[in-house]
């Protein structure tokens, strides 16, 4: 019997030996996986919305040397009563109103400051598209309806095989991909502990299989998507996302702080979600896009492009709201009105129309209760007609 418990005690022993090790060994995969699984809690969402950096590997998305553009401020405004109300209801942590390119409205909410370098979510896909319309004018890429396999060989064979770039930027690639939030098994949980465990969201792409209709034919908002625009641009010219976001984007727009980009085990940015700015620095972006992609003294982004992504051109329902290469486009909107637009309240709304610009920031768990967009965009336009 005595013999039986020292054996029991040495394979106890092991184990717990065993266990220390491998919690050394993944200490980082772990704590990061615990994040993913706490990044929503009611306590936690709003801090941990400004410091992805203190839980994810991120990479530096430089600014450049440049000295930060001017915003300046302008005349005092007070915004309509009902905005109050709707800050507290959404869970509002910054709003920054530019008109004519002068801050004439900025607050900051629970905790957070101007500092903060908050998590955009897919209002990263923007930036995306900002940058792929420079590389496509400078020939890059030679044509939105080159196949997506053209420049990321690695998708052949797989759920993209035969989807084109202008599929993808319109989120019309046919591919099956369920993005509900508040399923743990959804695809984009799955792709959540991904990035978490420290893999390769190249495999990801690569590795789905299943489409629901042929590429082109129908909108679904596939996130995935916006990984492989990614994937062509890293393709076409041999450089990664942040590198060239920088050169591109970044630097001309004189920027406050430099961004920084969530990245997947690899080093690759994750550009569907992960891109991280002031509030300012989005504004900055959104006023860029106002004035048809002109800002500080030079033309950034080509303004064709920034016309063709901003216009409602993908196949979506006729009484939907719109989208076009990356960019929203709300209900019954005049040309000239489109939005960044992230889960859980963040937006890059403009009005070229108003010469407004509102980006705000938020920690809203009840961004998907229906109507909660709309009221949203309704807000935006009440802010921009008080203007």
């Amino acid at each position: 019997m005595r013999t039986f418990g020292k054996w029991l005690g040495r394979i106890l022993l092991s184990l717990l030996v065993a266990a220390i090790v491998i919690g050394v060994w993944k200490k980082d995969e772990i704590t990061r996986l615990m994040a993913v699984n706490s990044l929503f809690s009611a306590d936690r969402i709003v801090a941990n919305f400004s410091t992805m950096d203190s839980a994810f590997l991120t990479v530096e998305v430089p600014r450049g040397s440049g000295a930060t553009t001017d915003l300046p401020y302008g005349p005092e405004t007070t915004l309509p009563d009902a905005v109050t109300g709707w800050v507290q209801d959404r869970a509002v942590t910054s709003l920054l109103v530019l008109k004519d390119g002068q801050i004439v409205f900025e607050e900051y909410y629970l905790g957070t400051t101007a500092d903060d370098r908050r998590l955009s979510w897919s209002v990263a896909k923007s930036f995306v598209s900002a940058l792929f319309g420079i590389l496509l004018d400078e020939g890059a890429i030679a044509s939105l309806d080159d196949p997506v396999t053209q420049y990321a060989p690695m998708l052949k064979g797989g759920a993209y095989d035969g989807a084109t770039i202008r599929d993808v930027l319109q989120m019309a690639s046919g591919v099956t991909f369920d993005e509900d939030y508040l399923d743990f098994n959804s695809d984009i949980n799955r792709m959540g502990r991904v990035l978490a465990l420290g893999g390769r969201m190249d495999d990801f792409a690569a590795d789905l299989t299943e489409t629901f209709v042929a590429p082109g034919q129908q909108w679904q908002y596939v996130s995935i998507d916006t990984h492989v625009i990614g994937m062509v641009i890293r393709g076409a010219t041999g450089r990664t996302i942040p590198d060239l976001l920088s050169e591109k984007v970044i630097a001309p727009l004189g920027l406050e702080q430099s961004p920084l980009y969530i990245t997947d085990g690899a080093g690759t940015a994750f550009v569907l979600g992960g891109l991280n700015l002031t509030t300012r620095d989005y504004a900055r972006f959104g006023q860029m896009f106002l004035q048809n992609g002109r800002y500080n003294g030079q033309q950034i982004v080509p303004a064709d492009w920034v016309a063709a992504s901003t216009a409602p051109s993908a196949p979506t329902k006729a009484d939907a709201i719109g989208y076009g290469y990356q960019w929203w486009v709300p209900k019954g909107a005049p040309m000239g009105e489109f939005m960044g637009r992230g889960i859980y309240g963040q937006y890059v709304y403009v009005n070229q129309n108003s010469g407004v610009v509102i980006a705000t920031t938020g920690a809203d768990r009840n961004f998907r209760d229906d109507g909660v967009n709309d009221a949203n965009v309704a807000m935006f336009r009440t802010i921009a007609n008080s203007l």
